[in-house]
């Protein structure tokens, strides 16, 4: 089990267990982080971009030339940003630490 923890945009933090095999921005939708995906893990938009803890993100295997070139998009990215629907969480991991950037929106309202 990987134990992922949503760093919230007023700062709160919520924790949550995840299998491996889970991908980050399914976890976060059944959450209830405001992570949009509107292209549903296609690399299409960077509705889901979050912002992986430093110590973390060493941790995750490089983004593709596809998802940096989404990310270049996304508002308030970091060299520390990824998009979530591009991580799958592994057995090797055991803690995951995302924040959820300030301008992020679910327009979707789910």
């Amino acid at each position: 089990m990987t134990r992922v923890i949503f760093i919230e945009r007023d700062g709160a933090t919520r924790e949550v267990e995840a299998r491996p095999g889970d991908r980050l921005l399914d976890l976060a939708q059944n959450a209830g982080e405001p992570l949009e995906g509107t292209c549903e893990g296609q690399m299409a938009c960077s509705t889901c971009h979050v912002i992986v803890d430093a110590q973390d993100f060493a941790k995750l295997p490089p983004a593709v030339e596809e998802e940096e070139d989404m990310l270049d998009l996304a508002a308030g990215a970091t060299r520390y940003s990824r998009l979530a629907c591009q991580i799958w969480l592994s057995e090797t991991l055991e803690t995951l630490t995302v924040r959820i950037p300030p301008d992020s929106k679910n327009m979707q309202g789910r």
